[in-house]
């Protein structure tokens, strides 16, 4: 990966180069679909696209608890977003994508090859687990170093090297991982997933605990990668984090696939259903009744706060109608976000619907 400061001011646009230090993997094999599996038109593949990461029919079960249910999408090069509530199974489901854990029952496979038990497959898959398994005593140079000799490259130093750089941790390599933030480990620990150069790159909730100008450098990785041809499939609980860096999505809730296509599409679908918007200004009940004439606003509650908490069932002419309204009161806007980050009751609504 090289990164280009020719982009807009504040940003940087990363794009991706040839990897000289890294062998060149096999090109992504061509495989035939069991008969009777369509897998261009399986749920979550786009349009004209065949999908790299397969899951058919797929259960995980812990002796009376099911985790996971029946679940069967696909996914092709680009960046996807894993999308559900914490607690969903999107992170037993990554687990299962990266041979991590066996199926109760149902298919997975990762470039036309079963997801457990392939070592040639692992070669060509990245995972940014969600879980902070870093060895403390080593830099973050070494933890990258350790998994370019692990993935056996030519010339794991410069591999190593590379990867870093890509993350922008070359100041901090040298530090030991047990003094690193949440933000530090999160970007070493993609460092550590992309050493090797995979083809399938499964990242869970790399966004969390980054500051902003950490998270968005990553997005611009993660967009960088799927415009490269990687297929990059990334979980998060955060529907208006997603909308950043993924152009297709698969929700699930409860275990179960709830929705899955293009983010634009679904997301149209989701705007039309009742939101809580939580709003922060200077004054409340002025703002408040300036909410209640608008078409876009269903109700309007004053907290003891101070804060006002609004529905609506058209959020983006309610988000366009509440900066246009606080300008004209003469209101002060401190805050506009969602009441409920995590979304729950629009994940509900994808499975009720």
């Amino acid at each position: 990966m090289a990164e280009d400061r020719d982009g807009p001011a504040g940003t940087a646009a990363t794009s991706v180069a040839p990897r000289p230090d890294v062998a060149a993997a096999p090109s992504a094999p061509t495989f035939a679909p069991p008969a009777g599996t369509p897998l261009a038109h399986l749920p979550g593949v786009i349009a004209g696209r065949q999908p790299t990461v397969v899951v058919e029919g797929v259960s995980k079960w812990y002796g009376d608890v099911v985790a996971v249910s029946d679940v069967t999408f696909g996914v092709g090069p680009g960046v996807t977003a894993l999308l559900g509530p914490n607690g969903a199974g999107k992170s037993t489901v990554l687990k299962m994508l990266a041979g991590l854990l066996a199926v109760s029952s149902g298919r997975v496979t990762i470039l036309g090859q079963p997801a457990r038990g392939k070592p040639d497959a692992y070669r060509r898959l990245g995972l940014v687990p969600e879980q902070e398994e870093l060895y403390p005593f080593l830099t973050g140079r070494e933890f990258v170093r350790l998994n370019a000799v692990l993935q056996k490259l030519p010339r794991p130093e410069a591999a190593a090297e590379r990867a870093i750089a890509t993350v922008e941790m070359g100041d901090a390599a040298d530090r030991k991982l047990g003094g690193y933030s949440k933000g530090m480990r999160q970007r070493i620990k993609v460092a550590a997933a992309l050493v090797h150069d995979p083809d399938v790159l499964l990242m869970d909730e790399p966004l969390n605990g980054t500051d902003p100008v950490q998270r968005a450098h990553l997005i611009a990785l993660m967009r960088a990668l799927g415009q490269a041809g990687k297929t990059v499939l990334v979980s998060s609980h955060v529907l208006v984090e997603v909308e950043r860096f993924a152009e297709n999505i698969v929700v699930i809730v409860n275990g179960k696939l709830a929705a899955a296509g293009d983010y634009r599409a679904i997301r149209d679908k989701i705007d039309r259903h009742d939101h809580a918007v939580r709003i922060r200004v200077d004054a409340p009940r002025q703002l408040a009744a300036a909410l209640i004439a608008d078409p876009s606003t269903r109700s309007v509650q004053v907290g003891t706060d101070g804060r006002l908490v609004a529905e609506t069932n058209d959020v983006p002419a309610f988000y366009r109608a509440v900066p246009a309204l606080a300008r004209r009161e003469g209101v002060r806007l401190y805050e506009i976000a969602p009441a409920d980050e995590s979304l729950t009751s629009v994940f509900a609504y994808l499975v009720e619907r």
